[in-house]
C-alpha cells in the first residue's frame, strides 16, 4: 500500500469515527437550576413582616425562612421597585427599618452601602430589601417604604418576579 493510499484510508476512518461519535453524544447533562424558592403561596409561612407603604398604608404579610423583602413585595404586589431584580446594582428596593429590628440584622456589606449611598431619603436604619433575608430573629419586622426612589429606568416599567 502506498503512503498516500494509507493517508486517505486513515482520513476516511477518522471522519467516520468522528461523525459517529457526534451523533451519539448529548450536549448537556447538567440539571436544570431553579430560580427562587418554588411556589410559596400568599399567606404561607411562620413569620410576619409589616410594610408601611409610601402612601401610609400598613400591610402585614406572611413569610418563610430565607425570603427577602423583595421576594415578599413581589409575592404580595407591594409597590417596592426592583430595577436590578435583586442583583445589588441599584437602590430602588430601599426600605427603612425600625431600629429594634435593624440592630438584629447583619451589618450591610460594602457593596450594599455603596448602593445605599444612592438611595433617596437615606436614614440610619436604611437597608436594601433584596439584602434582608428573613429568619427567626426578624419575625415581626417593620419596614417603611420611602416616598420616592432614584431609578435610572426611564420607561416606568417594573421587573416582575421570575
Amino acid at each position: 500500500m502506498s503512503l498516500s493510499h494509507l493517508f486517505k484510508l486513515n482520513t476516511t476512518v477518522l471522519r467516520a469515527s468522528c461523525y459517529a461519535t457526534v451523533q451519539q453524544r448529548h450536549f448537556s447533562y447538567a440539571p436544570t437550576l431553579l430560580h427562587g424558592k418554588g411556589k410559596v403561596a400568599k399567606g404561607e409561612g411562620p413569620y410576619t413582616v409589616h410594610f408601611t407603604t409610601a402612601d401610609g398604608e400598613e400591610l402585614a404579610v406572611k413569610a418563610v425562612k430565607g425570603d427577602t423583602l423583595l421576594d415578599l413585595a413581589q409575592r404580595y404586589d407591594i409597590d417596592l421597585e426592583c430595577a436590578c431584580e435583586g442583583s445589588l446594582a441599584c437602590s430602588t428596593c430601599h426600605v427603612i427599618c425600625e431600629p429594634a429590628y435593624y440592630d438584629k440584622m447583619e451589618e450591610p456589606t460594602d457593596e450594599e452601602n455603596d448602593m445605599l449611598d444612592l438611595a433617596f431619603g437615606l436614614t440610619e436604619t436604611s437597608r436594601l430589601g433584596c439584602q434582608i433575608v428573613l429568619d427567626d430573629s426578624l419575625d415581626g419586622l417593620k419596614v417603611r417604604i420611602p416616598s420616592a426612589t432614584r431609578n435610572m429606568r426611564v420607561d416606568g416599567s417594573k421587573p416582575t418576579h421570575h
